[in-house]
């Protein structure tokens, strides 16, 4: 198994637990590397059918020693952004300015610390 496909299982596996009864897929660049990742997390339900409107786009990169992560709505710029490093941010999609969480911001919330937890 490559790093880059070890990266989308471990990432995968962490959605799934994260974001239950959804199940996830994640695609990525093949030069993709822990210190500078984009990937798209691909949603479906439990009978295989694409749900689109849950697909998200994960960015991971350094910033000196710190692992930061970015995690955003497929093709839904109105909808809030997460920026997770030492704490989890929400901004705005458009404006990138902060902004409250939304309603169903808490499985991302989990999903970027455990991501942080396993990749730190």
């Amino acid at each position: 198994m490559s790093a880059c496909s070890a990266l989308e299982t471990l990432i995968a596996s962490a959605a799934d637990l994260c974001r239950k009864p959804v199940l996830h897929a994640v695609l990525s660049a093949k030069d993709a590397t822990l210190d500078d990742y984009r990937g798209r997390i691909e949603c479906r339900d439990g009978d295989g059918n694409r749900l689109e409107e849950l697909d998200l786009e994960l960015e991971l990169y350094r910033s000196g020693e710190d692992l930061n992560l970015t995690l955003a709505w497929v093709d839904q710029p109105a909808r809030p952004m997460l920026w997770h490093g030492q704490h989890p941010v929400w901004m705005d999609g458009e404006t990138g300015k902060r902004c409250s969480a939304p309603a169903d911001g808490a499985p991302l919330e989990a999903l970027a610390r455990r991501l942080r937890a396993l990749l730190v």
